[in-house]
């Protein structure tokens, strides 16, 4: 009898069990993501919780997760927050040197600065070293790991790269007050600045998640929150980016979304797409590639729903890392401009 009231009951699940039976439900790719940002005693734990779960119905699972949307959705502090954490910190410390500690939690991971920068994604890296002196990109360049370097190198453009590259052929051992001056720009002009970017509101972390559900599985989950939490339901809707808002990029992004998808995923994206979907992407294809993208589609037959979602679901996040590199921008949906370039 005590199973049964595991699986119907999310109130008797341990934060174990809650943590095992959510990380089920996102599938493969997500749990790998997740685990790997755990150590092994953590991931042995889960594993054996996993392992003991039996069949769960999905009912719990749909209650787990309306519990977890509640809670990161939340606007009150909450034990072991950034936010409790300051206002602590605030009761023993002063203003300036609370700011700087709160900084550091939120930037990057890392013990040195060089660390940390190891841990800032390349585009990100790269969109404030191109602003910079040559000399300046190649010391810090220089002083990251091959693999990332490599990354933000590819992601300057070409000239510029190539003037870093030269100068760190010719580059000598660095001065310590020179190195010392460009990890406090760093710090001062990149580091705090980037923290105070990262500082997210949690509807934002939970319309990515959403974004991530296929439809039936949204929008059950929309549903119950919307029951729950309206306000929340609404703020998560607002900064969702789905398939169907494709339809408010102009041109020149769809253009960019056409040269890196899935060639193979786009036929069943628009197979079942609105004709105005299909119109928009026709238009910003030459005749021939649009004759050739028809003649896919109506060669394809019946396609499964899921398969459908899917391709679907690709396009959007060709977009979303478009977006995230600088290559096209996704307004805002109180903006008056969908697109600005």
């Amino acid at each position: 009898m005590a199973g049964v009231r595991l699986r119907e009951d999310v109130r008797s699940l341990s934060g174990a069990e809650k943590a095992a039976l959510f990380i089920l439900s996102l599938g493969e790719e997500y749990a790998a993501r997740l685990f790997s940002h755990m150590n092994d005693d953590e991931i042995k734990e889960l594993s054996q919780v996993m392992a003991n779960l039996g069949t769960v119905s999905s009912n719990l699972v749909e209650k787990l997760f309306v519990e977890f949307a509640e809670q990161i959705s939340s606007t009150g502090g909450t034990v072991g927050s950034l936010e409790s954490t300051e206002r602590l910190l605030s009761k023993v410390l002063d203003k300036a040197r609370v700011s700087n500690i709160m900084e550091d939690i939120r930037g990057p991971a890392g013990r040195t600065m060089w660390d940390k920068l190891a841990n800032v994604n390349e585009a990100v890296l790269a969109a404030f070293l191109k602003n910079e002196y040559p000399q300046t990109v190649a010391v810090v360049v220089s002083k990251v790991k091959p693999d990332h370097a490599a990354r933000v190198l590819s992601q300057l453009p070409e000239s510029f790269a190539m003037e870093v590259i030269s100068r760190m052929l010719r580059m000598e051992s660095v001065q310590k007050d020179v190195l010392d001056d460009i990890e406090r720009t760093l710090r001062n002009e990149f580091m705090n600045n980037l923290a105070r970017t990262n500082r997210r509101d949690p509807h934002e972390a939970m319309a990515e998640i959403f974004n991530n559900l296929d439809r039936a599985s949204e929008s059950k989950f929309m549903t119950a929150l919307e029951e729950r939490n309206r306000d929340s339901a609404e703020k998560i809707k607002g900064l969702m980016f789905t398939f169907e808002d494709l339809n408010k990029l102009q041109g020149p992004a769809i253009q960019s979304i056409l040269r890196v998808a899935d060639k193979a995923k786009l036929p069943i994206a628009l197979k079942g797409a609105s004709d105005t979907i299909k119109d928009l992407f026709f238009s910003n294809m030459s005749e021939r590639a649009g004759k050739l993208l028809r003649e896919d589609i109506s060669a394809l037959g019946p396609v499964r729903l899921r398969d459908v979602e899917d391709a679907q679901g690709h396009l959007v996040g060709v977009a979303k890392d478009l977006a995230a590199k600088g290559e096209i921008e996704i307004a805002k949906e109180n903006e008056e401009d969908e697109m600005i370039y």
